[in-house]
């Protein structure tokens, strides 16, 4: 097994070593690509802000640069990209080889067929833990991301780190990785919920497998404790994480500054999403008001996904995915690698599932038109912003299809649990 999992990892790194080498310009073209990049993970205002930090400006006085602080200084300990861009590239593939390390640990644990609370009847239809890995390092979405370099991939590690430590049942680790996913980003803060509820049910049951003497010594806190806990654990890392980038950049410049980027929607350069068209289009008037209720839609989903799943808290972390994919502010296709790759963990409920060459095709026809479409918007100039826009609702479609087509696949799986006499059969109401 260490010699397949060398092979596979090694052979994702050699892949993007190679795509990097053998074609230098790709990645600066990859990171033009609005498919790829975001305003706030952008490669290229990534060096803009690099520069001036190097010349003693602060890079977010200028009101284009918004990301986080703690990026500056681990991007001048490198050469600079432009004229010997290795370095940073094998940062970018280390970086997705942590990642799918990470995934790999997760499903290690098989949490995804068997939590505290509920064990499913396909759990012999388990994936394997190299599936699952080789499913993000092999993915094209992933390795377009990788090439693109957006600062996204950042996030995208830190979080699967907390998913992970969360699902060893170790808090501390799972606050310090979520922290530091936060401060990347925003949207991490919605997998705090569910998080906390998987890290809970993992130590919950470690002590329900202990001796009866042992049991004794240390009683398991409450659900509501602990939760409390990790939210104030969370706050004092997100605190000391900015004392840090208060010490790099010398002022809170960079609050307001990464705040009104992610919250406030102040840059509508196109991309994958669906808020870029609707609030350019939208009235200033009332664009606090729909801003208030995009955000809102987004965070409803996590109290229904925890409560309604709450047997399965690793898979709300993996709808919720789908749901930053789709309802993101600023969404890329990275996002929906991780998805996708997240669906991995998940291979025993495929055969519930019932849209899947439907939702594929989608996302293949949308992959194929949207460059084309972009190209003859911005180009070619003979379309306009209605024909990319069109498409990224194409794109919208195949990923809500794949995430409604998960959800109806799982929630099968817990009711032929309940009622294995109806498992295989059509039900159409119960």
């Amino acid at each position: 097994m260490d010699k397949q999992k060398a092979l596979l990892f090694g052979s994702a790194a050699a892949i993007r070593l190679l795509l990097f080498t053998a074609f230098p310009s790709l990645s600066t073209t990859l990171g033009d690509r609005v498919e790829l990049s975001t305003p706030v993970t952008s490669f290229k205002r990534l060096q803009e802000g690099l520069f001036l930090y190097n010349h003693n400006v602060s890079p977010y006085d200028g009101g284009v640069f918004h990301q986080a602080p703690l990026l500056l200084p681990l991007f001048s300990l490198l050469p600079d990209a432009s004229s010997f861009p290795l370095p940073t590239n094998l940062l970018y593939i280390l970086v997705d080889l942590l990642s799918a390390c990470a995934l790999y640990q997760i499903a290690e644990t098989g949490q995804a067929v068997s939590s505290r609370l509920f064990t499913s009847p396909r759990k012999e239809l388990r994936g394997n833990s190299l599936s699952v890995a080789a499913g993000y390092l092999f993915n094209p979405f992933t390795i377009l991301t990788c090439l693109a370099r957006p600062t996204s991939t950042f996030t995208h590690l830190t979080l699967l780190q907390s998913i992970s430590h969360a699902a060893h049942g170790s808090s501390i680790s799972l606050l310090l990785s979520l922290a530091l996913a936060s401060y990347l980003a925003i949207w991490p803060l919605f997998f705090l919920p569910p998080l906390m509820l998987l890290c809970y049910d993992v130590r919950i049951r470690r002590f329900a497998e202990k001796p009866s003497s042992q049991q004794a010594e240390k009683p398991p806190p409450s659900l509501l404790k602990f939760s409390v806990a990790g939210v104030m654990g969370l706050c004092i890392a997100i605190g000391i994480l900015l004392g840090i980038s208060y010490a790099i950049v010398g002022s809170w410049s960079f609050i307001p500054s990464i705040l009104t980027a992610h919250l406030l929607l102040p840059d509508l350069t196109p991309n994958v999403g669906l808020w870029w068209y609707f609030f350019i289009e939208m009235f200033d008037s009332f664009r606090s008001f729909f801003l208030a209720v995009f955000w809102l839609h987004m965070f409803s989903y996590v109290p229904g996904l925890c409560i309604r799943l709450r047997k399965q808290p690793l898979f709300v972390c993996v709808a919720l995915l789908g749901v930053v994919a789709v309802f993101a502010p600023y969404p890329a296709v990275g996002e929906a690698g991780l998805f996708l790759a997240g669906l991995g963990l998940y291979r025993h409920i495929w055969g519930v599932t019932r849209y899947t060459f439907l939702a594929l095709s989608t996302l293949l026809y949308a992959s194929s038109l949207g460059p084309a479409f972009y190209h003859l918007w911005i180009s070619a100039g003979s379309g306009n912003a209605n024909f990319f826009y069109a498409i990224t609702l194409v794109w919208a479609l195949g990923l809500i299809v794949i995430l409604a087509d998960a959800i109806f696949a799982v929630l099968r799986d817990e009711w032929e649990k309940e009622r294995p006499e109806y498992r295989g059969k059509s039900v159409r109401q119960i």
